[in-house]
């Protein structure tokens, strides 16, 4: 599972992985051009991280 989020909502996501998966999340800055331009899963801002279970 990954989520794209913005700093704002980086608690959230890590919360989310934390809770369905029972495991640490990954959390990485977006800096790929492709992944720059995707939005937050949970508001309408700008993507900044990646948090995944992988």
């Amino acid at each position: 599972m990954n989520i794209i989020c913005c700093k704002e909502h980086a608690e959230l996501a890590i919360d989310i992985i934390v809770d369905e998966f029972e495991t640490p999340p990954v959390v990485e800055l977006l800096t790929k051009e492709s992944e720059l331009s995707t939005g937050c899963e949970y508001c309408s801002k700008q993507g900044v991280y990646k948090v995944s279970n992988i």
